[in-house]
């Protein structure tokens, strides 16, 4: 048992490390000897639980969704709109995200790595919750879930692109609240619009009543 605990943090220290070297320096300047120096283990530690640079890379982009999970809410769009701030507010200190999110959007990540993966499995965790939100009269009848997805994607990858750019994500959260100020108004019923929350500090929020709820 203390065998297999061990491991698992071997794995987990590898990770941290090489998101963060990734994200530092995209994936066609990232080496394993930088991974290795950052994750202080040895070359047979880092082989044994991944035994490229492409696999290395494909664990720390499948890392990225579980990043999203929020509490459940009643009404499926505020679970929606959390998990956008959460993520937003994650990638502030958060270098595995961070690693991971640089990874989907880098042109120079070979082919043998699947960094559309994150995009399909956001696209599929939203619509299923989008799916749930029309059958609760969340949704207006014009809404199509799957083309409302893929525009929401599009757009926080967009906007957190540009965020990183100009403010090294500080205003990210703010570019949110107005991404969902012009989104949700054409897309939920209008008597749901005052009891959703999409002011900037809604990550702080929820992440913070995670932790407490995580401590109790």
């Amino acid at each position: 048992m203390a065998k297999q605990e061990r491991a698992i943090r071997t794995r987990r220290a590898i990770l941290e490390a090489a998101g963060a070297v990734f994200d530092e320096y995209g994936y066609a300047a990232t080496t394993i000897s930088m991974v290795l120096e950052r994750a202080e283990v040895t070359k047979g530690a880092l082989y044994f639980h991944f035994p490229s640079k492409e696999s290395l890379a494909q664990a720390v982009l499948n890392e990225q969704v579980p990043f999203g999970a929020v509490p459940p809410q009643p009404c499926k769009l505020q679970e929606i709109v959390d998990m956008t701030f959460v993520v937003g507010q994650r990638l502030l200190g958060n270098a595995l995200l961070r690693g991971s999110v640089r990874l989907a959007v880098d042109q120079e990540t070979p082919s043998g790595v699947d960094h559309g993966e994150p995009f399909l499995q956001w696209a599929r965790r939203l619509t299923e919750l989008l799916e749930q939100a029309r059958e609760r009269g969340e949704l207006l009848p014009t809404v199509r879930p799957a083309e409302t997805v893929e525009l929401l994607v599009g757009s926080f990858t967009g906007i957190q692109l540009m965020s990183r750019a100009l403010t090294g994500r500080a205003d990210l959260a703010e570019r949110l609240a107005v991404m969902w100020a012009h989104v949700l108004p054409s897309i939920a019923v209008p008597g749901l619009l005052p009891g959703l929350d999409a002011r900037a500090d809604r990550g702080v929020r929820v992440l913070a009543a995670l932790e407490e709820r995580a401590a109790s």
